[in-house]
């Protein structure tokens, strides 16, 4: 919105400074300074309308250290994220941006599916929340959305990054193609040659192989969608631990779009080139602001939760966002925290039914799944679970920097991917 406006006073009228507005860096820095202060200038004025509104944490005892003392406390502040995210993005970047669009709708779409959610949950008294199937035909509608857009649309281009090797087989320059493609091309870690084709999974499809390409490439992105905001909204159970680890996510995500949009980064770390793709650094900052943002009110002990307004959003956020940018397979690197939180979730879940099917009663791996539950229980505590250490109980303030440490760890290693090869 701004920008239109800016280019146009120092196109007509030569306005100092007006000119800035051209920078991805400057209107980076502005959303980023706009998100933080809505977060927590703005975000103060709604957790008292919340807590007038008695909008409060309904908390069953698991017997989890100062679990009881979380209750009432209010919930549903994801609001908070979803406008300090999306005023900024509205105000700083280029509105006819497709991604940026995509990015847009991605926000409003799952913020709604986890208002709906929690408003159930508080306002109808249904600790169950919106039934587990519409949450699923939701996020496959999103993935609908994300995959078709991104097939369709004219702007969703590339320029691929194309290896120059000496006779001794060295590379010794990479040239980015000049010419812009429609490709369902993403990037791959570890691998020397890392643009993968989902093409290549589709040979046997003939004549009909680019269509049943997108198919494919439409299913992969419904499944990223829905496993990365279930991923996100199992993490939210400790103080803090949702919000930083989506920020730290959020800063690699705006590194990898400002290398993979900024075409001279891009030869040099020997990805494909994405025109466009600059404006979601600005979206990039914006998430980065209202995370860490929230944080001022979430960390350790919590003054609000998210609720899954917006656990939901924030892993919706992070997987289109890679998906957009042609990162989607670093996720499980990325997002190694969300991963193992619904890995835990997935085996108790799995082991538990088995061993009852063959014993007669189920037994657990773990004393407590979400992961981080695991720590917040004493072992040898009358918990049948193979797995008993640690057996003393972590204090959360700890529990969630330890996460937030590994959660750094695997942004980096995410990043390094591309040069390890």
């Amino acid at each position: 919105m701004l920008y239109d406006l800016f280019a146009y006073l120092d196109k007509t009228f030569d306005i100092p400074g007006a000119g800035m507005f051209k920078y991805i860096s400057f209107r980076s820095g502005l959303a980023l300074i706009l998100a933080l202060f809505i977060s927590t200038a703005i975000g103060r004025k709604i957790i008292n309308k919340l807590q007038r509104m008695q909008i409060g944490e309904t908390v069953r005892n698991l017997g989890l250290e100062g679990q009881l003392s979380k209750k009432g406390t209010p919930t549903m502040g994801g609001i908070i994220i979803i406008f300090a995210i999306l005023i900024p993005v509205l105000l700083f970047t280029r509105l006819n941006n497709t991604y940026i669009i995509i990015m847009i709708i991605t926000t409003l779409w799952l913020g709604t599916l986890g208002f709906a959610d929690d408003y159930i949950k508080v306002f109808k008294k249904d600790k169950e929340g919106l039934r587990g199937k519409f949450k699923i035909i939701a996020q496959t509608g999103l993935g609908l959305i994300v995959g078709i857009t991104m097939y369709l649309s004219p702007d969703v281009v590339i320029s691929e990054n194309q290896e120059v090797v000496n006779s001794s087989n060295v590379v010794e320059k990479v040239h980015i193609l000049p010419t812009m493609t429609k490709s369902a091309k993403t990037t791959i870690p570890f691998f020397k040659n890392n643009n993968f084709d989902y093409a290549w999974l589709t040979s046997w499809a003939g004549d009909f192989q680019e269509e049943v390409t997108w198919l494919f490439f439409v299913l992969v992105v419904i499944f990223i969608v829905t496993a990365v905001s279930n991923g996100a909204n199992l993490t939210d159970g400790l103080d803090g631990l949702a919000a930083g680890s989506s920020a730290i996510i959020g800063v690699a995500l705006g590194i990898l779009a400002y290398m993979s949009s900024h075409i001279q980064f891009a030869s040099f770390l020997n990805i494909m080139y994405l025109p466009g793709g600059e404006e979601l650094v600005i979206f990039a900052a914006a998430f980065i602001g209202a995370t860490i943002g929230f944080l001022w009110y979430n960390a350790y002990p919590a003054q609000v939760f998210m609720g899954d307004t917006g656990s939901l959003t924030l892993g919706g956020i992070i997987a289109v966002f890679a998906i957009v940018i042609r990162k989607e397979l670093l996720i499980p690197i990325l997002c190694g925290v969300f991963f193992v939180e619904s890995l835990s979730v997935m085996i108790q879940v799995t082991y538990f039914k088995i061993t009852r099917k063959k014993y007669g009663e189920g037994r657990r791996i773990f004393k407590m799944t979400p992961l981080h539950h695991h720590f917040q229980k004493p072992g040898n505590a009358g918990i049948q679970a193979l797995i008993q250490k640690p057996l003393g109980v972590v204090p959360e303030s700890k529990l969630v920097l330890r996460f937030w440490l590994i959660g750094i760890i695997l942004a980096v290693i995410a990043i390094v991917t591309l040069k390890i090869r």
